[in-house]
């Protein structure tokens, strides 16, 4: 009985970090899609029109990857929850 009780903590914990490390994941695409906006804006005030254009076109590829990335998580996450 007792064995059964630690192998659900352990798998518990498993979900819960592998969770954790995929929510990091993604997380970190944003980080670096509002990091190239920023570079964007402050090339653009400081008149360097190429490099703005080039960072917010960098900024707007990795939010739509993150958008899709997000979308279809959410998709498999409620589908395996309703079969589950």
């Amino acid at each position: 009985m007792n064995r059964e009780i630690e192998i659900a903590r352990r798998e518990k914990r498993m979900k819960f970090s592998t969770n954790v490390l995929y929510f990091e994941r993604r997380t970190n695409m944003l980080y670096w899609a509002m990091m190239f906006l920023v570079i964007a804006l402050v090339a653009a005030v400081l008149g360097f029109g190429g490099i703005a254009g080039s960072a917010a076109w960098i900024a707007k590829v990795l939010f739509v990857i993150f958008l899709v990335l997000f979308i279809v998580s959410l998709a498999t996450r409620g589908f395996r929850r309703s079969t589950g």
